[in-house]
């Protein structure tokens, strides 16, 4: 095998490293809810399908994120996928210190108690079934129980630092 010249530059792996790759690489955009003595809930980009039979997903969240001791003791989590029209919505669950359930955000309680967000176009309610060390995070894996695929227009992504939406 030859080398390319198109490889560019090769540098060691760091969070910098990490962070710059995956800038590269557009994600869909959720929301991640979960009810303790208050509703808490946080934006992820990580959100994955993991099987189908059972209906298993996954999403990292940071052990910093102050939604944390909430999800860590969870027995249910709600996963909202969000919408193009929502880029307000997943910046203020991104936002560190901001009122996520204020009056801007329209939700609901739904099944097992979680905090279920309006508008969405689609949101599950997932059992925590395992909680996975991985560096500063956990992988949070969880079987589908409810939910609704219903919700009209197109997917919010995450690409190259921003919200964006798809282009034609």
């Amino acid at each position: 095998m030859t080398a390319s010249p198109e490889l560019g530059t090769a540098r060691t792996a760091s969070p910098d490293l990490l962070r710059s790759v995956f800038r590269q690489h557009a994600a869909g955009v959720a929301v991640i809810t979960a009810a303790g003595d208050r509703p808490v809930g946080f934006t992820a980009t990580s959100l994955n399908s993991v099987a189908a039979e059972p209906p298993l997903i996954s999403f990292g969240v940071g052990t910093s994120s102050s939604s944390w001791p909430v999800v860590a003791e969870a027995e249910h989590v709600g996963v909202h996928i969000l919408g193009e029209h929502q880029q307000e919505l997943a910046a203020t669950f991104a936002r560190s210190g901001a009122d996520r359930f204020g009056t801007s955000t329209y939700w609901r309680n739904g099944p097992e108690g979680v905090p279920v967000l309006d508008g969405v176009l689609a949101w599950l309610v997932c059992r925590v079934v395992a909680r996975i060390p991985a560096g500063d995070h956990r992988i949070v894996i969880a079987e589908a129980v409810v939910g609704d695929p219903t919700g009209a227009g197109r997917p919010l992504l995450y690409h190259q630092g921003r919200f964006t939406a798809l282009r034609d």
